[in-house]
């Protein structure tokens, strides 16, 4: 190992001394800055900057085909909804003023000033126009439910009783706009996947917040099977399981040529709303926040009916302020894009062998590790006590199975101590080769983590474990695992730390300890990499070196 060391010593540092001649860094000198290589820059702060134009496919595809930075993050469009609906952060959306708000009130307006040109053209022909629309993000609005109380997971139980309590509120502008198609003479009819054992209920709760036109014998509902409530002679489908699309598009086609009607206008939030044909006109209306899929009907094709596939998104949240509803990446078709990304088949575990994040990482990992072991290297022969620094959580531990198969995305201090104190973390794939390496090319390996000094000794304990030797609390009488003050007993703020507000960020807490590493007290070392998962890990300078890995499964800012 000491000849190869040496070997890429003298390759190594002629790149990062050209790179500096030139005024190039030496990730822009190997790409390291592209997508699926991993964000590598030198000193200061240049690049470390989330992504905000993403490529996503609506069924979760193009995490085969998008390195981690180029998926969405999914705390990020939790925030982007949230602004959008004007949800301040309570999971509950503005009533009176919002982006969202906005946006339904220009739909709204629009589709209103063709509706006496659109009847009168049907009645000219003879025909009985006829209005569809769905029930839930259509007439009826979800998202305190989907938000505040089931945090974006989906739960039938609670589903039924909100819908049985008849709670949700009407969707901005659509009352207005389905009472006046009535009065104009259009015949409203209600198509909706709630069952039927939710229909009386469903058309009780349009009628309390102020519809007129729906009535329970024009009001669709799916059958559940049982008793009474069977599948209708009037659908066919290829499976056993009807898809959305095939429910209702033949449900239209019923309308249309058992009832007598023209459907001039049929009204959605979901895609599967829409496909199939059997009207003459539809319009989506915007929800980010849920996405039910259902492929088109057979030999039918209508590329207009397809959702987006490019995104703009600050990780803020703020773009929820100035993209529509369908500019935001749907939050079903971000999980699904990340599952795939991990190879999750729908368990909410990862797979440990193979998956477009393991090839990532160990791609990383070919690109950084030579590099890494070159400046160890020079570092320990010109005695300038070299180390690297190293994140915890989706840097060394990697915490995917916890995040996703027990929290749902729902982030859970409680359940997240049991996993830390159960040391049931496996290895970020390829790194505990990249920490073996930096160590054997001289340089100390340094532990800095926002888990707290009570799970200090569980994480180290857990690192050992699963292949980190070199993590230890101390090295020669000097701290080399950080862990963050809970406040508590002896675990308090070190003195060299301080921040602007009384509870420090993120970037207070990792760049003062990194500078702090750097300094006498600290031990003098020379940080020559620092490794992240989040940009808030390596922000703030003290460290030769930033590398980025990829991880959209949260957002620490």
């Amino acid at each position: 190992m000491r000849r190869s060391v040496l070997s890429v010593v003298a390759t190594s540092a002629a790149i990062v001394l050209t790179s500096t001649l030139v005024g190039v860094t030496p990730a822009d000198a190997h790409g390291w800055s592209s997508p699926g290589h991993g964000t590598s820059v030198t000193a200061g702060d240049r690049s470390l900057t989330p992504r905000t134009h993403f490529t996503m496919a609506a069924d979760g595809s193009s995490g085969a085909t998008q390195g981690g930075e180029g998926i969405p993050n999914i705390d990020s469009v939790k925030k982007t909804i949230a602004t959008y609906y004007g949800d301040p952060g309570t999971g509950l959306a503005n009533r009176t003023d919002s982006p969202y708000i906005d946006e339904m009130r220009s739909i709204v307006s629009r589709q209103s000033a063709g509706l006496q040109h659109i009847r009168d053209a049907a009645v000219r022909r003879g025909e009985k126009p006829a209005i569809v629309l769905d029930a839930d993000d259509t007439t009826l609005w979800t998202y305190d439910m989907e938000v505040a109380d089931m945090h974006f997971v989906f739960d039938t139980a609670r589903q039924d009783e909100w819908v049985q309590d008849e709670r949700f509120p009407a969707v901005p502008s659509m009352v207005g706009f389905v009472n006046r198609a009535q009065a104009l003479g259009f015949t409203v009819f209600g198509l909706t996947g709630r069952n039927d054992d939710q229909k009386a209920a469903t058309v009780q709760n349009l009628s309390k917040v102020g519809y007129t036109a729906f009535t329970q014998d024009r009001f669709f509902t799916k059958w559940t099977g049982v008793g009474a409530s069977q599948q209708p002679s009037y659908i066919t489908c290829a499976a056993a399981a009807c898809t959305t699309v095939e429910y209702k598009a033949l449900t239209r086609k019923h309308i249309e040529q058992d009832l007598g009607y023209d459907i001039t206008l049929n009204i959605g939030d979901q895609w599967s709303d829409l496909q199939g044909g059997y009207a003459d006109r539809s319009v989506k209306l915007p929800n980010p926040t849920y996405y039910l899929p259902s492929a088109d009907l057979p030999g039918v094709s209508e590329p207009r009916l397809t959702p987006r596939t490019q995104f703009t998104m600050a990780a803020d949240g703020s773009s929820g302020a100035t993209q529509g509803g369908e500019g935001i990446p749907n939050i079903d078709s971000v999980k699904k894009t990340i599952a795939t990304y991990y190879g999750d088949p729908g368990t909410g575990l990862a797979n440990r062998t193979d998956s477009p994040y393991i090839r990532e990482m160990r791609s990383i990992v070919a690109r950084q590790a030579p590099v890494v072991a070159a400046q160890c290297a020079v570092g320990r022969k010109l005695h300038r006590n070299p180390a690297i620094v190293l994140d915890a959580d989706d840097t060394t531990l990697w915490t995917y199975d916890m995040e996703v198969a027990d929290m749902h995305f729902v982030f859970d201090t409680a359940r997240q101590d049991e996993w830390v104190q159960d040391e049931r973390f496996p290895a970020t794939p390829s790194t505990t080769s990249l920490v073996s390496i930096a160590q054997r090319s001289g340089c100390t390996i340094i532990g800095l983590t926002g888990r707290n000094d009570d799970q200090k000794t569980a994480t180290i304990e857990n690192l050992n474990t699963v292949g980190y030797p070199q993590f230890t609390a101390t090295k020669n009488g000097t701290q080399t695992y950080y862990t963050k003050w809970t406040g508590v007993g002896a675990s308090q703020q070190p003195s060299y730390i301080t921040c602007a507000t009384a509870k420090c960020t993120t970037v207070e807490y990792k760049s003062q300890t990194r500078a702090h590493i750097e300094s006498r007290a600290g031990g003098r070392y020379d940080v020559v990499a620092n490794f992240g998962d989040q940009y808030s890990d390596l922000l703030g300078g003290s460290a030769d070196r930033s590398v980025k890995l990829p991880n959209p499964t949260y957002y620490l800012p």
